[in-house]
């Protein structure tokens, strides 16, 4: 009597089968878990709980907090995290010793929310520590300084949030700063000021990441041109699909492959979908004349605004539209210069298919329905950016 091999062997041996899109990217990345570069979960959790552990429980928020953070634990391991830049973001307005002050205090929650759940997160402060980190099952948790403001213009403050464990800064946030020109503020440096190329050289000998996410393009220049190590763009797309000032332009993607760096392709609405940000443009105008035509009338003003956006939805960012972000920067700057930075956490909607860190595994499903290899797959979620923290670490001698 012949032996019966299982169901299961057909399926895995049958030349005849094919792996979905979906199994392909499950299979990459079981293997190359996805390092994200960018989340403000610390930020909600200051928000939300005021810092306050006891009031809730990470590793399954209630429906309502996790519309807010779009990540908890269990979301988190469903959608194959293996490391994260958790944002550690302040008000660019505030005055600058209250901005060091509370940006100390964000890189406690991060610290304290590592702490209380050791099963699941381990702090990681370099390439070889984050490999190790998830090589045990672990979500590499790592600091980011979302805006150069955070320092208070003093070196010194730079060199002790690194010794506090800020492996990347975001140069600007929406302001301008004293020293650097942002994306989304008037240019008072034409990039970069002469202490912003100090802070640069100084982050270069640390080993933090120059994060040249919503700064100007002048500033985007000014840090490829000074720069000794690779750069990130932690959450920002590409200029070219949707022209946003947060978006990176062709003339910076292509300086990418001399640097190293790498774009994070985010899910921001905003920043995605073409469609959206003419709605937006379009939202502005209609609210700057109604802010003229019922001065001193608010109620009117924002009647009139309201009614346009009933007669007017707003549409909706789509998980394609980032995958088309995604293929944009491949073609101008190369596979080996992008990676994911969702904002998860840091926006009130986002794109239809991608709503939380459970659904990367749908975007990575897109990708390979769109030719892309599994190599090219394991070099987006992770490869590109352990290169870029080796490349960083080794140009700090470290």
């Amino acid at each position: 009597m012949k032996k019966l091999l299982p169901l299961f062997a057909f399926v895995a041996f049958s030349p005849a089968y094919a792996a979905t899109p979906e199994e392909t990217a499950r299979e990459v990345l079981a293997k190359s878990p996805i390092i994200d570069g960018h989340n403000d979960t610390p930020h909600q959790i200051a928000e939300v709980f005021d810092r306050d552990f006891s009031k809730f429980n990470l590793s399954a928020l209630p429906a309502d907090v996790l519309a807010k953070t779009h990540t908890d634990i269990r979301t988190a391991r469903a959608g194959f995290l293996g490391g994260q830049f958790w944002s550690v973001y302040v008000d660019a307005a505030l005055p600058k010793h209250e901005a060091v002050t509370r940006t100390i205090a964000q890189i406690d929650v991060v610290r304290q929310m590592i702490a209380r759940y050791p099963d699941s997160f381990a702090y990681a402060s370099t390439a070889a520590e984050v490999e190790r980190a998830m090589k045990a099952g672990k979500i590499a948790s790592m600091i980011g300084m979302e805006g150069g403001h955070s320092i208070g213009g003093s070196l010194e403050i730079l060199r002790q949030s690194y010794a506090l464990g800020a492996r990347y800064m975001t140069i600007t946030h929406s302001l301008t700063t004293d020293w650097a020109d942002s994306a989304t503020d008037a240019p008072k440096h034409d990039g970069l000021s002469p202490f912003g190329f100090d802070v640069l050289a100084e982050m270069n000998q640390l080993g933090m990441i120059a994060d040249i996410s919503h700064v100007s393009e002048a500033t985007m220049h000014d840090v490829l041109d000074k720069t000794t190590a690779p750069v990130l763009f932690t959450h920002s797309n590409a200029r070219a699909i949707t022209p946003h000032p947060r978006n990176v332009p062709d003339s910076v993607l292509k300086r990418l492959p001399q640097n190293g760096g790498l774009v994070m392709v985010t899910f921001v609405p905003g920043f995605t979908s073409p469609e959206r940000r003419q709605w937006e443009f379009a939202r502005s105008a209609v609210a700057g004349r109604a802010k003229t035509e019922f001065s001193g009338n608010p109620v009117g003003e924002r009647a009139a605004v309201d009614a346009w956006i009933a007669a007017n939805p707003q549409p909706k960012a789509t998980l394609a539209q980032v995958a088309d972000h995604i293929d944009h920067i491949r073609k101008v700057a190369g596979i080996d210069h992008i990676g994911i930075g969702g904002d998860f956490g840091g926006v009130d909607e986002l794109p239809v298919g991608l709503e939380n860190v459970s659904t990367y595994p749908a975007l990575f499903a897109e990708l390979v329905r769109r030719g892309y290899s599994k190599s090219d797959l394991a070099k987006i979620a992770q490869g590109n950016a352990l290169r870029v923290m080796r490349g960083v670490e080794k140009a700090a001698g470290k």
